[in-house]
């Protein structure tokens, strides 16, 4: 963080994987990818192992500091949090409200990603179509699995918490998904709204954990294996997909305590079926004119990534 010029830029993109977050089936972990920052983010984590200890003893907390790249982490986390607790409440009512504009506005963004995110792998052979294919194949299923209904109880929020944030800095899924797969989302959004810091700090504490352990795993992928580890990436992104799309079913809700709904099992279906099946106009103009939108952003971010990549270079 050398500059006024990076800080804006760091922190814009937290303000934008923070809003994505927000929305189950859109991972921050995507926005971070194709805005040129995600290597630098999981090897910045990584980088929180016990050795920093011994650091800190040997050469003073400004060593540390260096080491994990802190005023990068401190920088995107605070874009983040100031985006969640803001949009939180924006985000929960359009898609409750015009659930077809959202989900297509982030069905063009994944797609548009998945697109730079191949481009981005530099020998494709053998190796690299079986990763795309396994990759889309954990997508898929993971995002058929039938929600659970967890309790929010300390250990259920802390182990929800461990899992949620490996999809948060994944590309293709968000934490939010898996949130809702376990049962917790309504809880955890809830919490943030209402400020129910008790709650929510052993969700926080699992997420550190999970964050810390899972992104030592992908800063070792990357460094060695990096070309499979992104047609991986790339599969799950298109494999997850199914998620995104526009036109829903649903089938099972979830009940807040509060007495409103949340969608808990939904199906796709197509936009002649979506209107009969919920007597609600498809907007298919509305709807390709947000997925358009959700793609030229991905493109902006990527374009200005590349620009800002070759002006350092």
């Amino acid at each position: 963080m050398n500059s006024i010029k990076d800080v804006l830029h760091v922190g814009a993109i937290g303000l934008v994987m923070g809003a994505a977050e927000v929305v189950p089936g859109v991972s921050g972990g995507t926005i971070a990818f194709i805005s040129g920052i995600y290597e630098r983010l999981v090897n910045s984590i990584s980088q929180f192992t016990p050795l920093l200890f011994k650091e800190l003893k040997n050469n003073g907390f400004m060593a540390v500091w260096r080491q994990v790249n802190a005023n990068f982490l401190l920088v995107l986390f605070a874009g983040m949090g100031i985006s969640i607790l803001s949009f939180a409440s924006g985000v929960s009512y359009l898609l409750h409200n015009e659930p077809i504009i959202i989900w297509s506005f982030f069905f063009g963004l994944v797609i548009a990603s998945s697109i730079i995110m191949f481009k981005e792998i530099t020998s494709k052979g053998v190796d690299v179509g079986l990763a795309i294919g396994v990759g889309i194949g954990i997508g898929i299923v993971i995002t058929q699995l039938v929600p659970i209904e967890l309790e929010p109880t300390p250990l259920s929020l802390f182990v929800g918490g461990t899992v949620a944030i490996c999809a948060w800095i994944l590309p293709g899924l968000s934490g939010s998904f898996i949130l809702l797969i376990l049962g917790l989302y309504a809880y955890v959004i809830g919490a943030i709204k209402s400020f129910d810091i008790g709650g929510l700090a052993f969700f926080a504490a699992g997420a550190a954990i999970g964050l810390v352990c899972f992104s030592q795993v992908l800063s070792r992928l990357f460094n060695h294996h990096k070309n499979v580890t992104l047609a991986a990436l790339t599969g799950f992104m298109l494999g997850s997909v199914a998620k995104l799309w526009p036109w829903k079913n649903t089938t099972s809700y979830q009940i807040k305590s509060d007495g409103s709904q949340v969608p808990l099992v939904q199906e796709p279906v197509m936009p002649e079926a979506y209107t009969q099946l919920t007597g609600q106009e498809a907007d298919i103009a509305l709807a390709v004119i947000s997925a358009l939108v959700g793609g030229v952003l991905v493109l902006g971010l990527n374009w200005f990534a590349v620009k800002n990549a070759s002006a350092e270079g």
